[in-house]
């Protein structure tokens, strides 16, 4: 950090010369200040005419105080553990660094004297104030104050006369549950779950500790380990957040539950199970700003989506998506849906179950105890005049003949199937019952896919591998390298290396030759070396490529795909 030249200009003017406004901007802005009466800064921002960061950096040169890039430089442990989470949101301030008497403070507006004053006081330490961004430093806080130790502190309140109660048939008296350290460290494991970007929540007893563990990027990580004697108080909690039977503890159950994020909702969907240790949990994170990515934003790479687009952009056909549970197929439906016309044309889904609601599409619920399947939804939707029909996955005969009818009669059919592969998905449909020739007929196209975790950006550099990792890439790609893109673990990362996930995809389109070979009942590997010679790119070229673009390691597409390469 160093000390940026000190300018005696005012900021509006400083901008203008600048030349990141122009004269007539600054006499705007300063009209609109005099009539709202509001802060300069805040109607620059306001208006767009200028971003955070560089409102950071010109005030940053204004007033002579060094601006730090927190992405880049992070922060000291020992400076978090001096002021409390409270003190930093209240502010919206993070400290840097310290030494004996100095404590560095990212603060978005340095001129907060009552900031500087309480936490002088607070950490009986000289306060030396730097700039950032107000969104730098709110992301930096939710990394950096981790509520495992708050969580555990305010179990422990809980009563003993209820702690005492904890064996797996523990009767929970309403009184428990509505303590308020229970509900209080429920919601704290929910948002840093949310802020740690889990998918799941895994809430497990074992036979001397209860478990939590977050799904993160597709891995499995325990976050904290409590004591088995506040498992009944935590369940019965989730439970009634849920809507379900605190009293029913031999029968698994289903809720849903709608958390409040501040800025957004987030929806958890809840299953419960009896195990030999008692009632565990799993709370799936369905979190709305992921739930509509564009076709682009989720890993196709620009050949291979021109083909996919030209499969989506036929009248009627089937389009079958495969791959594992995990794979990311929701998400793909969700976005090639998402890219449709859903005014001009009537679009409609039968899911299990709806995760994300859509605005102008029609969505329909599976719910097996009323009669409705897949199959029983599928006949319903051909007598409501459909264009496209999402089947959230063939998982049956009756629905695999149904939704190929409706293939075959004018409709567009997009569904999943649970295949390793393009050329398995087609085998899987003649095991589901459908006959080769009508397969060869639906058919417009099979995309099979995986989600690997791509390189953390903000610790990524150039590092030598395993042989195997580097024989697995020359292999493929034909050319020898021994340094690839490698995250070394950081903050953001929370020490793994990857920070989210990006899919790698296979795109089979189904063209003449390809359909007199599934109507011939030829083998895999003759319908495979066919759909190579129209162009296809396998699951690990594809996989390849994105190692060779840095996005991903060798490692992760081995630990994806390995097993069908």
């Amino acid at each position: 950090m160093e000390m940026p030249e000190v300018k005696k200009n005012n900021l509006g003017q400083m901008l203008v010369e600048g030349e990141v406004i122009t004269q007539e901007q600054l006499k705007q802005v300063i009209d609109l200040q005099r009539k709202s009466g509001g802060r300069f800064e805040q109607i620059l921002l306001q208006q767009r005419l200028i971003t955070p960061q560089q409102l950071a950096f010109f005030t940053s040169l204004q007033l002579g105080i060094p601006f730090v890039n927190l992405r880049k430089e992070g922060v000291k442990a020992d400076a978090i553990k001096l002021v409390p989470e409270a003190v930093c949101r209240r502010y919206n301030v993070i400290p840097v660094d310290v030494t004996d008497d100095t404590i560095v403070i990212a603060m978005e507006d340095p001129r907060d004297i009552q900031a500087i004053e309480d936490i002088s006081i607070l950490t009986k330490k000289t306060v030396s104030p730097v700039l950032c961004t107000a969104q730098d430093i709110q992301e930096m806080t939710d990394l950096n104050y981790r509520v495992g130790g708050e969580i555990e502190e305010q179990l422990s309140q809980i009563p003993t006369r209820f702690r005492r109660e904890g064996t797996r048939e523990a009767r929970i008296s309403a009184e428990a549950i509505a303590q308020a350290p229970v509900v209080r460290a429920i919601d704290l494991l929910i948002k840093q779950a949310v802020r740690d970007r889990a998918s799941d929540i895994h809430v497990e007893p074992q036979e001397d500790k209860l478990r939590v563990r977050y799904r993160i990027d597709g891995i499995l990580t325990e976050v904290m380990t409590l004591p088995l004697s506040v498992h009944p108080p935590m369940i019965s909690r989730i439970k009634i957040m849920a809507g379900l039977n605190i009293a029913e503890r031999r029968r698994p159950q289903d809720g849903q539950i709608t958390i409040d994020m501040g800025n957004r909702e987030v929806d958890i969907r809840v299953a419960t199970s009896n195990t030999i240790y008692g009632e565990m949990v799993v709370m799936r994170i369905l979190d709305k700003t992921f739930a509509f990515l564009p076709l682009p934003d989720i890993g196709f790479l620009p050949d291979v989506l021109a083909k996919y687009l030209q499969m989506v952009r036929s009248p009627f056909g089937m389009i079958l998506i495969s791959g594992p549970t995990g794979s990311g197929k929701t998400t793909t439906q969700y976005a090639t849906v998402n890219q449709l016309d859903s005014i001009g044309r009537n679009i409609l889904t039968i899911e299990d179950p709806v995760e994300y609601r859509f605005a102008s599409i029609n969505q329909m619920q599976v719910n097996p105890a009323a009669g409705m399947t897949f199959a029983t939804g599928l006949r319903a939707c051909m007598r409501l005049d459909p264009n496209v029909i999402l089947v959230g996955e063939i998982r049956d005969q009756e629905t695999a003949q149904i939704g190929t009818q409706a293939a075959l009669t004018g409709h567009l059919v997009l569904s999943s199937v649970h295949a390793n592969d393009t050329v398995g998905t087609i085998f899987r449909m003649v095991d589901l019952g459908v006959e080769p020739f009508l397969i060869a007929s639906a058919l417009v196209g099979i995309v099979a896919q995986r989600m690997v975790r791509r390189v953390c950006p903000y610790c990524s550099h150039p590092t030598k591998i395993k042989e195997e990792e580097q024989s697995a890439y020359e292999d493929e790609m034909k050319e020898k390298r021994s340094e690839f893109v490698v995250g070394a673990g950081c903050n953001f990362c929370a020490g793994t290396g990857y920070l989210g996930r990006t899919g790698i995809f296979e795109v089979l389109i189904v063209t003449e030759a390809v359909r007199r070979m599934i109507v011939k009942s030829a083998g895999a590997d003759d319908i495979r070396a066919q759909a190579y010679k129209d162009g296809m790119l396998s699951l690990w070229h594809d996989g390849m490529l994105k190692v060779k673009a840095g996005i991903t390691t060798p490692y992760e597409i081995m630990r994806n795909v390995f097993s069908i390469q």
